[in-house]
């Protein structure tokens, strides 16, 4: 029983890891092949496109020419990092008081605030989109980086993750600390802070996994094509640099996938304290 458990629960990992067996493959294969794997799906070609888990003829021309040949990648490489670092930065020095404020503080119209994180929280970027743009172009932001780092600086996920975890501390230990002196400032920072750091790494895993793979904010707010993020560059390029789109998929998923190796547990630990009821 045991082993046929672990051979479904081997393909199904199978399946799952399937979509990135293709793209490593695709970033080995050469443009004559992969025309001819994908020209009837992307082009006019007549027959039917498939994909092989391995390259006939293996090369490394795609990352090459990627890395020697295609200088706009590296700009937008760039621009990704400084847009998420921007922004997880931003969000630790505005959404960490504020989760400790709803979390330890009692203030009038607090459970009516939260509950506006809240809604604020699940509605989709869909519905605010234009409300964003009319903001944003009234205060000249559009087309520029700070458009994109200001209104995911004071986004309320962050805030209410947190919120859970200093919600945990126990009350008797900041009370013993106030007994000894301690001010408001040195619970938050000496106390708060330590004790509540897995869910300030958590929303550094979470946020990184979001915002560096972020395409309808830059798409809807960035027409200048040296200000987009590495998201924006895999779309734009056609069938005649397929291996080129493959070669930037994978090297694009490296910081996610060691991010996401080194804060695995954080993560777990954010998913299951967003998914308790208040």
């Amino acid at each position: 029983m045991k082993t046929l458990v672990k051979i479904l629960v081997g393909l199904l990992a199978l399946v799952v890891l399937s979509p990135v067996l293709f793209l490593l493959t695709g970033s080995l294969m050469g443009d004559g092949e992969l025309q001819t794997a994908l020209g009837p799906a992307l082009t006019q070609m007549e027959g039917y496109a498939f994909f092989r888990f391995l390259p006939r003829y293996p090369t490394l021309a795609s990352y090459a020419g990627l890395l020697l040949d295609t200088p706009s990648f590296f700009v937008m490489f760039w621009n990704s990092v400084k847009l998420t670092g921007a922004i997880l930065i931003g969000q630790l020095f505005v959404g960490t008081p504020a989760a400790w404020a709803f979390a330890q503080y009692r203030f009038p119209g607090k459970r009516l605030l939260f509950l506006l994180y809240i809604l604020l929280m699940m509605m989709p970027f869909q519905v605010m989109m234009l409300s964003n743009y009319l903001v944003l172009d009234s205060f000249s932001l559009l087309d520029t980086h700070e458009g994109i780092i200001l209104p995911a600086v004071f986004s309320t996920f962050p805030v209410f993750i947190m919120y859970r975890f200093f919600q945990g501390i126990p009350k008797a230990l900041l009370d013993a600390a106030r007994l000894d002196g301690a001010g408001d400032f040195r619970l938050f920072w000496n106390i708060g802070i330590p004790l509540g750091a897995p869910g300030i790494f958590s929303v550094l895993v979470l946020g990184f996994l979001e915002y560096w793979n972020l395409l309808e904010q830059p798409m809807a707010f960035l027409k200048t094509k040296a200000l987009w993020p590495l998201s924006l560059f895999l779309p734009n390029l056609d069938l005649s640099r397929a291996g080129v789109a493959f070669a930037a998929s994978a090297v694009a998923m490296i910081p996610a996938v060691l991010v996401f190796l080194s804060g695995q547990e954080y993560l777990e630990q954010g998913i299951l304290a967003a998914a308790v009821k208040e």
